[in-house]
């Protein structure tokens, strides 16, 4: 009698971390439901041989469709869900209006909350299952003009700490993975934010934003320290194979450096050490 392959959900697939992701896990066995936002990106992963559905994480209607459709096609069994789908929004703290901010956290953290409430039911009813959210470096340290994506993952982290201990002898494991640069049009997504949400000629900061505004509109992909999308599909991999998945998964040197600044450093050297970090990426010069 063959054992069906466990499934697996990922959000926000229609270009790189989660499209690689897709690919990596149906390439490992599993069934890999590979959602977006977009029809047209549906279309285009249904036509790559993926099962795909339209999934918004602003949209309950459409979060509870799919969900309902997936759990149909898989006899009301979901062992895996990778939170990934969601966007940057770049902009000083006092240039984010609140209505941008509650975008930002509509899709980074509601969505994400309301992803995790469907389908604990049915990872609790079978004794097991793996959540797996993919946060960032920034979601351990802050970095100027990206406050209200800061704060997005700083939630994530935050709630994702709390549900760890929580979920304690449900069998369902819960981890964190956090990358630092990574190939991905996650540059030119917040770019559009910028320029949609951030008045710049109203600014105190709109000298700056001239750079700000360049590093955006370039997709830099030999920045030093940047990795491929599959560094992220490794450690995914591993805390939805592994009997014992990691709390946290480290992507890229800036990660396993900052994190360790973190706990290393008091508050006002680490505060210098972001400090040259935003100075050189803004003139160019991530070194």
């Amino acid at each position: 009698m063959s054992v069906a392959p466990r499934a697996v959900l990922i959000t926000g697939c229609s270009s790189g971390i989660g499209r690689v992701a897709a690919d990596t896990l149906r390439e490992r066995g599993f069934r890999t439901f590979a959602t977006a936002r977009r029809a047209a990106d549906v279309e285009r992963l249904a036509a790559d041989g993926h099962e795909s559905l339209r999934l918004d994480l602003t949209d309950a209607r459409s979060l509870d469709a799919a969900l309902d459709e997936i759990l149909e096609r898989t006899s009301g069994r979901l062992y895996g869900l990778f939170n990934n789908g969601g966007f940057g929004q770049p902009g000083a703290v006092e240039d984010v209006t609140v209505e941008a901010l509650r975008e930002q956290f509509e899709t980074n953290v509601f969505g994400w909350h309301a992803m995790i409430r469907r389908v604990l039911p049915v990872m609790r009813a079978a004794g097991e299952g793996r959540i797996v959210q993919n946060s960032s470096v920034l979601g351990l340290v802050a970095l100027r003009y990206r406050g209200a994506y800061v704060a997005s993952k700083f939630a994530i982290e935050a709630l994702t700490d709390a549900m760890r201990l929580e979920l304690r002898g449900s069998g369902v494991r819960i981890s964190l993975i956090e990358p630092g640069p990574v190939t991905s049009r996650f540059r030119a997504n917040a770019y559009e934010a910028f320029r949609r949400n951030v008045d710049v000629d109203a600014s105190p900061h709109r000298d700056v934003y001239r750079a700000v505004m360049h590093r955006l509109a370039s997709e830099d992909e030999d920045a030093p320290f940047t990795l491929p999308e599959s560094a992220v599909a490794a450690k995914l991999v591993h805390a939805l194979e592994s009997p014992r998945p990691k709390v946290r998964y480290y992507v890229t040197v800036p990660t396993y450096a900052l994190g360790f600044l973190k706990r290393a450093l008091p508050g006002r050297w680490l505060d210098a050490v972001l400090n040259r970090i935003s100075d050189a990426e803004l003139r160019g010069n991530p070194d």
